[in-house]
C-alpha cells in the first residue's frame, strides 16, 4: 500500500509523522513524507546539517548533528519536499511580528504569511499525493478532505492534541479549565466555526482553482465527522484520558516517537561536566522582548544556582549556562534536571517522557491547555506564562520544581514503555 503522510509545520509537527512513516515502511508499505525540505533527514535522506539553514544566534549554537541516525533506523521512506519552510517565516520580521501579535492577531496575520505561499503549497501536496492508496494528514488545511474530493483517496485525520468535541473538557485552544459539560462541547463547535469564517474562503479559492473543485459549503471538520473518517489522535492517555463521550473512529494512540540515542556532538563535554542543568527553550514562538527574556531566563538561573542549557534566546555563553540550535528533544531532555518551555503539544510530550519535572511558560494557542495537564499530572509547578516572566518568578518555579521529581519520574516511565506508533499504524494495517 502506498501511504502518503503529511507533516506540515516546524520540527514538532514532523517529526511525529516521520515516525508513522517509519513503521509503515518497517512494515512493507511504500510511505513518503511530505515536509519542507530541511526535514528530509527525518526520512533518512541526506545530512541533517546539509539541509537545514543555519540556527538563529550562530555565533553560538551547537547542534547535535548525531541525532539524525534516529531518523535513519527504518530504511524506505521516501521524501517529497514542500517549498514553504516553516522556520524561514518564524525567522523572517514579518513572522516574528505575526508570532507576537497574540490569539487574534495570530488567526488574521495567518492569511497574510500563508496565503501568499498557499498556492505553490497545494500544488505541491497534490502532485505527491496522486495515486496514494492513503492519507495520513493533519487537521490543519483539511488536506484529506481535498484529496478524497479529487481523486476518492481513503485518508485519516492526524490530532496532536485532543481535538474531537467532549463534554469533559473544552477545546485546547479555549484558555479555560472548563465551560460546563454543554460550554465545553459547543466550544469546539465555535473554534472551527470561526475559523472556517477567517479561512473558508482562501480554502474554496484553492479547490477550485488548483485542484478543480467544487466549494465547501461549510466546515471541513464537520463533514469528516459526519462521514466518521477515522482519527488517530497522537496523544497519550497517561497524559490526556481518553474522554468517555469520543466516538468509536477516534483514537488515543499514545505518542508518536522516533527512536532515540544519546547526546553527541558540541554539548556532551557541557553536560558532563557538571549537574544536570536545565533547559529553557521556546520553540518557534518569539517573546515580545527577547532580550529581556534572556536576561531574566539567565537571572533566574544564577539565582536558583543552576546550570542551564538554552534555545532560541540572544543569551552569552560561560561556564553554566550553553546555547543550542535546534536538538533532539527526546534525546537531550532526560539529561536535564528541568525543562522549562512553551507548552507545545511535541515539545510537552518529550518533555514528559523525559522523566523530568516541567516548567511552562505558555503563549497562547493550545499551551495553556499542556501547562494545566502538568499541573494536574503533578509534574511540575504552576505554570509562569511567558508575558509575566521575571528573574525571581521563574526561579521560584525552577527551585518548586524539585518536589515534582517523583511524580515526573513515575509518569516517564509510563511513557517510556508506550507504543504510541505501533499503536497507529496497528489502526491503519487492521481490515
Amino acid at each position: 500500500m502506498r501511504v502518503v503522510v503529511l507533516g506540515f509545520g516546524s520540527r514538532g509537527d514532523v517529526q511525529p509523522c516521520a515516525a508513522l512513516a517509519h513503521e509503515l515502511a518497517a512494515r512493507g508499505h511504500m510511505a513518503t513524507l511530505v515536509a519542507a525540505g530541511r526535514y528530509a533527514w527525518l526520512a533518512g535522506r541526506g545530512d541533517r546539517t546539509a539541509a537545514q539553514a543555519a540556527p538563529s544566534h550562530r555565533n553560538t549554537a551547537r547542534a547535535m548533528p548525531e541525532d539524525r541516525n534516529a531518523a535513519q533506523a527504518a530504511p524506505g521512506v521516501a521524501f517529497a519536499p514542500i517549498g514553504v519552510d516553516p522556520v524561514a517565516i518564524v525567522e523572517s520580521e514579518e513572522g516574528r511580528r505575526w508570532l507576537r501579535s497574540g490569539p487574534l492577531g495570530f488567526v488574521r496575520g495567518f492569511r497574510t504569511v500563508v496565503e501568499p505561499l498557499a498556492t505553490t503549497l497545494v500544488k505541491e501536496v497534490d502532485a505527491a499525493c496522486a495515486g496514494a492508496d492513503l492519507v495520513l494528514a493533519p487537521a490543519l488545511g483539511a488536506f484529506g478532505r481535498h484529496l478524497h474530493d479529487r481523486y476518492g483517496t481513503p485518508y485519516r485525520i492526524l490530532h496532536f492534541q485532543p481535538s474531537e468535541p467532549t463534554r469533559e473538557f473544552p477545546n485546547p485552544l479555549v484558555p479555560l479549565t472548563t465551560l460546563g459539560s454543554l460550554g465545553n462541547r459547543a466550544s469546539y463547535a465555535l473554534v472551527e466555526r470561526l475559523g472556517w469564517l477567517a479561512l473558508g474562503r482562501m480554502v474554496n479559492r484553492l479547490r477550485a482553482e488548483v485542484l478543480g473543485l467544487g466549494p465547501l459549503r461549510g466546515s471541513p471538520f464537520a463533514a469528516d465527522r459526519r462521514a466518521r473518517v477515522p482519527v488517530l489522535c497522537g496523544v497519550s492517555p497517561h497524559v490526556v484520558s481518553r474522554p468517555a463521550d469520543w466516538p468509536g473512529h477516534v483514537h488515543l494512540t499514545g505518542y508518536w516517537r522516533l527512536p532515540n540515542g544519546e547526546p553527541g556532538g558540541g554539548i556532551e563535554d557541557f553536560l558532563e561536566a557538571g549537574p544536570a542543568p536545565v533547559f529553557v527553550g521556546f520553540g518557534s514562538m518569539v517573546p515580545d522582548e527577547p532580550e529581556r527574556v534572556a536576561a531574566a531566563v539567565v537571572g533566574a538561573l544564577r539565582l536558583a544556582r543552576l546550570r542551564g542549557v538554552v534555545q532560541g534566546l540572544p543569551v552569552a555563553e560561560d561556564d553554566d549556562v550553553r546555547v543550542v540550535g535546534e536538538v533532539a528533544h527526546e534525546r537531550l531532555f532526560p539529561r536535564m534536571s528541568a525543562v522549562v518551555h512553551h507548552g507545545g503539544a511535541g515539545t510537552t510530550g518529550a518533555a514528559l517522557a523525559a522523566g523530568v519535572p516541567n516548567v511552562v511558560c505558555p503563549f497562547f494557542a493550545d499551551q495553556p491547555f499542556w501547562a494545566r495537564r502538568v499541573v494536574a499530572l503533578g509534574a511540575g509547578p504552576r505554570p509562569l506564562p511567558v508575558s509575566r516572566l521575571t528573574r525571581r518568578e521563574l526561579a521560584a518555579r525552577l527551585i518548586a520544581a524539585r518536589e515534582y521529581r517523583e511524580n515526573a519520574a513515575r509518569l516517564g516511565r509510563l511513557l517510556h514503555v508506550e507504543h504510541g506508533v505501533k499503536n497507529a499504524v496497528d489502526l491503519i494495517d487492521r481490515p
